[in-house]
C-alpha cells in the first residue's frame, strides 16, 4: 500500500522559511518522480514542483521559482520542499504526490495527506 506522509508545516511570518518533508513507503521510491502541490482555501490544487526519479531534474511553477527548492533522497525514501521568503499567499495545505513515471511528466498516481502552512504576522 502506497503511503505518503507530509510533515513540517506550521505558522511562519512573512519572509520566513520552512522545510516540508514527505516520507514515502509501499513502492520503489527510487524509480518514480515526485511532486509537491498545494491547495489554498476555496482554490483549486496548484502544482508547485516536480523532481525526477533520480533527483537530477527539477521543475517549478513560476509562483515559487527562486524561493522553493525540491530534493529527493532515495536512500531515505523522502522528498523535501525547502521554502524561503514565504508570503501570505503561500498559505495552503501542502501535499506530496507520487507520479506515474520516472521522468516527471505524467499525472498523479497517489496523493498523500497534507500539511498546513500558514504565513502570517
Amino acid at each position: 500500500e502506497v503511503q505518503l506522509q507530509a510533515s513540517g508545516g506550521g505558522l511562519v511570518q512573512p519572509g520566513g522559511s520552512l522545510t516540508l518533508a514527505c516520507a514515502a513507503s509501499g513502492f520503489t521510491f527510487s524509480t518514480y518522480a515526485m511532486a509537491w502541490v498545494r491547495q489554498a482555501p476555496g482554490k483549486e490544487v496548484e502544482w508547485l514542483s516536480t523532481i525526477n526519479s533520480g533527483g537530477s531534474r527539477v521543475r517549478y511553477a513560476d509562483s515559487v521559482k527562486g524561493r522553493f527548492t525540491i530534493s529527493k533522497d532515495n536512500a531515505r525514501d523522502t522528498v523535501t520542499l525547502q521554502m524561503s521568503n514565504l508570503k501570505p499567499e503561500d498559505t495552503a495545505v501542502y501535499y506530496c504526490e507520487k507520479l506515474r513515471d520516472a521522468v516527471g511528466y505524467s499525472t498523479m498516481d497517489y496523493r498523500g495527506k497534507g500539511t498546513q502552512v500558514t504565513v502570517s504576522s
